[in-house]
């Protein structure tokens, strides 16, 4: 079993709170995760038919009996998202914390939904697939960053041994689409799947939503609502330009990254981790690979993310500004394991825009180990955790 590092925080929560709800992609850990640290409650999956049914024929009893028995965890609680409502009910009445755990795949309308009824009652927690800090140590062999890239973060190839293209295929035939098809009406899949390798080609890159749309012969708004769905589904994130206090003129749109570099290698067609060595998409995967070790990191220790870019209309550009409010740190992605001068133009023009709130800058690299370089941190893409300031 490899810890996740979510485990205390989730602990504490179910201290301080009646009811806790996880929510994050299909296949991340949720479901593990609460069975290990709360082994005491019954577990109900209301993917079950059965189990669904009963709770929505009869939701009073069904939570009644859980509360009997010290609580419950309610697994995709978006299946029955009536019973929210009840369990307000319930929770108010008890006073007791830590007594329903829920999870949900799907973030549209859900947390929305939870935080109307639920207001003040629970805390709210997002878990992704695994990071490389977490599952690093368990791996026997050693992996080159191809192999990382190819492989991704879904703990179910680490628990399994499974075969990633398989294995991956498959979580987009039977989770990606149908999720997808709960929540809008796709009429031909195939087009969706096209929508989704066009999606991968341009992951690490800037959002263009039109020619997105035009490559893959749909409307400009069936584009925008197929993206709302899959960020909403944890598919992919958007980072959005960072521009306080600047007068110049930036780029406005988002940078589009998949959640999982295994996910996207596979709508990619690659097949096999010496496919990436030379994939003309490679630097793109290991800026998508960092952009989630740091946001897994801020979410798995109960953080928002923070997460933006800084690009001007003249072509300066800083791959990532973590946003603290009153300082900034800027951060520099760089596949190359060789550092020299051209990787720092970037963070270094950015320090003479903005010297008085940004915080030192940080390059993360290819290389094995952390140094510095022209005032710079530079660290090691096995050493992202350790940036002080994520």
């Amino acid at each position: 079993m490899i810890k996740r590092a979510f485990s205390e925080k989730i602990l504490s929560y179910a201290k301080q709170y009646p009811v806790v709800t996880i929510t994050g992609p299909r296949q991340s850990g949720k479901t593990t995760l609460c069975q290990m640290l709360f082994p005491d409650k019954e577990y109900f999956s209301l993917e079950d038919l059965d189990i669904r049914n009963e709770a929505r024929s009869d939701p009073r009893n069904f939570l009644e009996n859980c509360v009997k028995k010290g609580g419950a965890i309610l697994d995709e609680i978006q299946r029955v998202p009536e019973l929210l409502s009840y369990i307000q009910t319930i929770v108010d009445r008890e006073k007791k914390e830590g007594l329903f755990i829920l999870t949900g795949s799907q973030h549209f309308g859900l947390i929305q939904f939870v935080a109307q009824t639920l207001a003040g009652r629970t805390a709210l927690a997002t878990l992704l697939p695994f990071s490389y800090e977490e599952v690093a140590p368990s791996v026997k062999r050693s992996l080159s960053i191809s192999d990382w890239l190819y492989t991704g973060f879904y703990p179910r190839i680490y628990d399994k041994k499974l075969n990633p293209t398989e294995a991956l295929s498959f979580y987009v035939n039977t989770y990606v689409e149908r999720d997808i098809r709960s929540l809008i009406n796709i009429k031909d899949l195939s087009k969706f799947e096209q929508f989704l390798k066009l999606c991968a080609s341009r992951t690490g890159q800037i959002l263009n939503v039109a020619s997105l749309g035009n490559d893959c012969g749909i409307n400009h708004n069936t584009a925008k609502s197929w993206l709302t769905v899959l960020e909403a589904s944890y598919i992919l994130q958007f980072v959005r330009p960072h521009h306080k206090n600047f007068k110049k003129r930036l780029i406005k749109s988002p940078k589009l990254y998949f959640i999982d570099t295994g996910l996207a290698a596979y709508l990619l067609d690659i097949e096999n981790s010496s496919h990436i060595e030379n994939h003309p998409l490679k630097g793109a995967l290991f800026e998508t690979f960092v952009v989630s070790e740091i946001l897994k990191f801020r979410y798995h220790h109960g953080k928002k993310s923070n997460l933006y870019y800084f690009r001007d209309n003249i072509g300066h550009e800083v791959d990532l500004i973590l946003d603290y409010g009153t300082t900034v740190l800027p951060i520099e992605i760089k596949l190359g394991q060789t550092l020299n001068n051209d990787f720092f133009k970037g963070l270094n023009y950015y320090k003479k825009l903005n010297p008085q709130n940004s915080l030192k800058s940080h390059l993360i690299y290819g290389g094995e180990r952390n140094t510095s370089f022209q005032n710079n941190e530079c660290v090691s893409y096995k050493n992202i955790a350790s940036i002080k300031h994520l």
